[in-house]
């Protein structure tokens, strides 16, 4: 049963993976000129756009417009998240949230995080659900997805990437809405509740009164899965029967989680003309993930030390497992979910046994096993980049990617894009863990309490969304940090690999020769996956001793 399972998510994303790369590279990737339908479409995205919309970019413009459209995004959802009390669709009376709060759910959302320090059904009205956090998972994904439309056109070189806002409403309305409705109206039929009438009142059977909360949860759940955003429309996230009630909408909203991003790795490669170049990328992210699933499932198939003693003790870990769906479920869904950069859950993570917590933790360390929607292959390209150039050193010849030339100011990016994910996740945890921000908001002592302020940093930088939740977290030092965090963390790895494929695109193809090192063989799939783990490794090693290792060595879980 266990290995069915995970065969019906991975297989199933992977089989559906290539038709949905198809659509993408049709919506995302039209012929300059053409005729019919697409073509007429493309005309209504160039009148709504205007002017702005019609001009071809090079890197700088394309990153300029993708930033001063995602500081509107996030001023728009703070003021609508700010005045929510005052704004309609609210027949719960929600009132109004704290300021550091506001700052840090709008940084959140706007930069495909959605990492919360809130329960939405508690804090949030259905105008701030829908009008400010439903528009900003579908707009925050569309940036990751024209991101790396622009990255691929600059790889075929093409020093023009494009339009971004052409790019975001091609993403938007061709590729996320339609796959949105289509998931949407499959939870409905597995019975997720799409309503816009307020809490429901039931009597239970002891004759005390039960508010049940509910809402339009079928179309932020449909788009939270697909866009890698992962923030639930309830606390209890995907562990919420409203949310996930059925072993049907379990698997559907699985492979969802990597659908998208697994589909980005094949548009890649048919926009660049290099699909034997992404079969390579493809499988090595695979390897990866299907490793992460497979190990997780084996360190929760332990005992956890909570139990040790107990008659329960001899099984597997079912402590915080949603036991509706089985005890291999929570790990193989937590593992999807922090391989990309959804953080959605079906489970408590917190109760996961070390080593397994280890596991998620590593998918965010490395953030490219398929990772956010686009964004993991951006996130990739400074790996390839890095492994081309030591390859290259290696043999004496001057480094090559896809028939450019990697040089030193290319180097120098591509180690910068690699080295602010480890600042903002190192750098966050020792200040947080050596001052009462971070120490007076632990309830867990020793390497389970580092762990807990590392995951939250790790998930943060990562733009995943998750967290141990044994955390006081909902400080405004907290939500100060994390929010910086979540935003630079965005925005910095996507614009530097832009400015290498622009640096790549102006330059002319070198002609291949024996020596040239190809990127559609096994070996170039060896040096991936080698510069993946030797890099990470280096990074992530030590702190991974300190928090996981430790305390499974320990023995001691809470």
């Amino acid at each position: 049963m266990s290995i069915l399972l995970i065969l019906l998510i991975l297989g199933g994303a992977t089989l559906l993976s290539w038709p949905v790369a198809k659509w993408m590279t049709w919506a995302m990737n039209p012929p300059q000129k053409g005729s019919g339908f697409r073509h007429s479409i493309e005309s209504v995205f160039l009148r709504i756009g205007g002017q702005t919309a019609t001009r071809d970019q090079d890197w700088k413009e394309y990153a300029l417009s993708l930033l001063i459209f995602n500081l509107l995004m996030f001023i728009v959802v703070f003021a609508i998240l700010s005045l929510q009390q005052i704004l309609p669709l609210n027949p719960d009376g929600k009132g109004a949230l704290e300021p550091s709060l506001i700052f840090h759910t709008a940084a959140s959302f706007t930069s495909n995080t959605n990492l919360q320090h809130y329960s939405g059904e508690v804090s949030l009205s259905y105008f701030s659900q829908i009008f400010g956090l439903m528009w900003l998972q579908f707009v925050s994904a569309a940036t990751g997805i024209a991101s790396l439309t622009a990255l691929a056109r600059g790889l075929s070189g093409k020093p023009r990437m494009g339009n971004f806002f052409t790019d975001l409403m091609r993403a938007t309305f061709l590729v996320l809405l339609p796959m949105a409705v289509v998931i949407a109206a499959l939870l409905i039929l597995g019975g997720v509740p799409m309503t816009l009438q307020g809490a429901a009142s039931a009597k239970t059977l002891e004759g005390s009164l039960q508010t049940i909360a509910r809402g339009p949860v079928a179309a932020f759940v449909a788009i939270k899965q697909l866009g890698t955003n992962g923030g639930g429309f309830f606390g209890a996230n995907a562990a919420h029967p409203f949310e996930n009630p059925s072993f049907f909408t379990n698997i559907i909203e699985c492979i969802c989680i990597i659908l998208i991003p697994m589909a980005s790795v094949w548009m890649f490669g048919r926009i660049t003309g290099r699909m034997r170049h992404a079969v390579i990328v493809f499988a090595v992210m695979a390897v990866l993930l299907a490793a992460k699933v497979g190990l997780a499932v084996y360190f929760e198939s332990a005992p956890t030390e909570a139990f040790a003693g107990l008659p329960v003790g001899t099984t597997g870990n079912i402590e915080g497992k949603e036991l509706r769906f089985g005890a291999v479920a929570g790990p193989a869904w937590g593992t999807v979910t922090t391989a990309t950069s959804n953080g959605s859950v079906n489970s408590m993570l917190d109760s996961f046994n070390p080593l397994t917590g280890l596991i998620l933790l590593a998918g965010m360390w490395f953030n490219i096993t398929f990772g956010g929607v686009g964004v993991g292959l951006i996130n990739m390209f400074p790996y390839i980049i890095v492994g081309v150039f030591i390859s290259g050193m290696m043999v004496g010849r001057t480094p090559e990617y896809l028939s450019r030339k990697v040089e030193t100011r290319d180097m120098k990016l591509a180690v910068m894009a690699l080295l602010v994910h480890p600042l903002f996740i190192l750098g966050g945890t020792a200040v947080f863990a050596l001052t009462p921000w971070g120490a007076s908001t632990v309830h867990n002592p020793g390497a389970h309490g580092f762990t807990e302020i590392l995951y939250e940093f790790s998930s943060a930088a990562a733009n995943n969304g998750s967290g141990l939740e044994g955390l006081s977290d909902n400080t405004a030092p907290w939500n100060v940090a994390t929010g910086i965090i979540m935003l630079l963390a965005r925005f910095i790895p996507i614009i530097l690999p832009l400015a290498i494929a622009g640096s790549l695109a102006g330059k002319k193809p070198a002609p291949e020769t024996t020596g040239t090192l190809r990127t559609d063989t096994p070996l170039f799939g060896m040096v991936i996956l080698g510069s993946v783990i030797f890099i990470g490794a280096l990074l992530f090693l030590p702190v991974a001793v300190l928090g996981p290792v430790a305390e499974h060595l320990a023995g001691v879980h809470p």
